[in-house]
């Protein structure tokens, strides 16, 4: 015999319908039996009401909803709801001409829309509504608040100056210190010669007491403000306000500032090649970091431009750039790169490389030059010109090649760039060494 399932089935099916049952009968509203018109009137009562907005703005418009609950086990006929309050005033008065009949264990509810008048207070409105059999009106207290605080839109983030083409963050601040919750919040921001994104930000809701904060990405390509119009609700009431953002331009106090320094010049064929260090004394990072001449000198190969790539605050890198110039009083080297956003900067360094002596075998020294990069780029090099036979740090070799027939410089000069050079690479050997360690 295969009775086991079925039986399981029907012991299954059985308990369902028995929750069901359970759950109908406490669905349903309880009655209480009656034998006369005004005992039923004396269980009709008012079981809740909800005001549309929490709160009110005086003068605003909303709608007050008075569920009125028949307990009796037959109809009441109940006519003439009303509101009383010298505050509150009723639109739609006509609707209620007509009388009511709530069934047995029904509910009717009754919408007022009204208005209502400063100033702002608590008020308690009496609603009453008289039952057909006569007696006792059926009336309630009920509560409603005027409050003319506004919801407040401001600026929360934004930079001390924007600088043109850059890309910032602004965040819109819109803070309800309001009782009661508004909805539908809307930012929208204009402003000529401005990129703004997103075109619009939404809020559903924003509770009572709380903020919330709508970010925008500003790109100012001239002078001038973005406005932000703020549009919300409370509950049917549609509000609205601006807030006024100048775009003062200036220099960025946090953006990446590389520095060309300690400048090497050595000749290779019928070409020069630098070499240094570019150092970010900025705040924050720079990205994709390249070098390169520019006219009138040419970059030619091995090293046409340089890509450091990331440069952090405060740290450096070594470079080197092979280019050909007839005149090296004046080799323009830019230094590009991007900040955290993807926009591009640039800044130009104008190198002096010009020829300490007339001799063809003398030495290249690097000078000061000035530029679109901040700070000062010193340097100093080393290096016998195209075709000589020369010698470092000045001292040159004869056209025949025989030992250390001339001084172009003076001793004193020589010994300083030999420290220097040894003080140049025991700061490289020790920065390396504090690097790797972090």
């Amino acid at each position: 015999m295969h009775r086991g399932p079925m039986k399981t089935r029907t012991v299954i099916l059985s308990i369902l319908l028995f929750l069901l049952m359970v759950a109908a009968a406490q669905a349903a509203p309880s009655v209480v039996s009656v034998t006369s018109p005004q005992d039923a009137a004396a269980l009709v009562y008012v079981s809740g009401y909800e005001i549309d907005p929490q709160v009110f703005y005086p003068y605003e418009s909303g709608t007050v909803t008075v569920h009125v609950t028949n307990a009796a086990n037959t109809s009441v006929g109940v006519s003439q709801p009303d509101l009383i309050d010298p505050h509150v005033h009723i639109l739609n008065q006509d609707a209620f001409n007509t009388m009511t009949n709530i069934g047995p264990g029904a509910t009717v509810d009754y919408s007022f829309l009204i208005t209502v008048d400063p100033p702002d207070d608590t008020y308690f409105p009496l609603f009453t509504v008289s039952p057909k059999a006569g007696g006792n009106a059926i009336h309630a207290t009920l509560k409603l608040v005027v409050d003319s605080t506004p919801v407040r839109a401001s600026i929360s983030k934004k930079p001390d100056t924007f600088s043109l083409d850059k890309t910032d963050t602004v965040n819109v601040s819109i803070t309800n210190p309001r009782d009661g919750d508004i909805n539908n919040v809307l930012v929208v921001p204009e402003g000529s010669g401005t990129d703004i994104s997103p075109a619009e930000s939404f809020q559903p809701v924003v509770s009572a007491g709380s903020s919330v904060m709508m970010p925008f990405s500003i790109t100012p390509h001239q002078a001038g403000n973005v406005t932000f119009h703020v549009t919300y609700r409370n509950g049917k009431n549609q509000h609205t306000s601006d807030v006024v953002l100048p775009l003062n331009l200036g220099n960025d106090k946090t953006a990446a500032s590389p520095i060309i320094n300690n400048i090497v010049l050595t000749t290779t064929g019928s070409s020069y090649q630098i070499a240094g260090d570019v150092t970010n004394a900025g705040i924050t990072d720079a990205k994709s970091l390249v070098l390169t001449v520019l006219p009138p000198a040419r970059p030619v190969e091995p090293y046409v431009n340089y890509a450091v790539g990331s440069l952090a605050s405060d740290d450096f890198s070594s470079f080197e750039l092979t280019f050909t110039a007839s005149d090296l009083s004046a080799v323009p080297v830019q230094v590009s790169w991007k900040d955290a956003s993807g926009n591009t900067f640039t800044s130009t360094t104008n190198l002096n490389l010009n020829t300490a002596s007339n001799s063809t075998s003398g030495t290249r020294s690097g000078s000061s030059g000035s530029g679109a990069a901040s700070g000062t780029t010193g340097g100093f090099a080393r290096g016998g010109a195209p075709g000589g036979g020369g010698g470092i740090f000045g001292i040159g070799g004869s056209s025949r090649g025989g030992g250390l027939s001339a001084f172009y410089l003076p001793i004193e000069l020589g010994i300083g760039v030999i420290i220097a050079v040894i003080l140049w690479m025991k700061r490289k050997w020790i920065l390396a060494k504090l690097k790797k360690k972090q």
